[in-house]
């Protein structure tokens, strides 16, 4: 039961991130699946991917699109770039240590948050 109030305060943080800033999934979730559930790496991303499925490719999307924001073709690239990334990488993933994957994704995260703190996007 706590696991599940847990896992509904991550969604509720992570969800809200993501409509407010663009962020949630790899950043929020991943981590705070694997330091208050103690899932490993491999299963904290796995989860993460297959939870993201349903809320950001309906609900979030369609509130972009009825307001403006959502550059359909250009979209529509970046998913068809995603989905071959995704494979790509879930395969180098499933074959890494746990201590490899851990150690790329606090890097991946350490070099956003450095160029966000660093440098102007204009």
């Amino acid at each position: 039961m706590i696991n599940i109030l847990i896992c509904l305060l991550i969604g509720l943080l992570a969800g809200t991130l993501s409509g407010l800033i663009g962020i949630g999934g790899g950043i929020i979730i991943v981590p705070a699946l694997v330091m208050f559930i103690g899932l490993s790496q491999h299963m904290a991303q796995g989860t993460t991917l297959a939870m993201l499925v349903p809320p950001v490719g309906i609900a979030a999307a369609w509130t972009y699109y009825r307001a403006g924001f959502v550059d359909l073709p250009l979209a529509v690239w970046l998913c068809v770039g995603f989905v071959a990334g995704t494979v790509l990488g879930s395969r180098f993933a499933v074959l890494a240590s746990e201590q490899t994957l851990e150690r790329a994704f606090g890097v991946a995260l350490m070099v956003v948050a450095l160029k966000m703190f660093l440098f102007r996007a204009h």
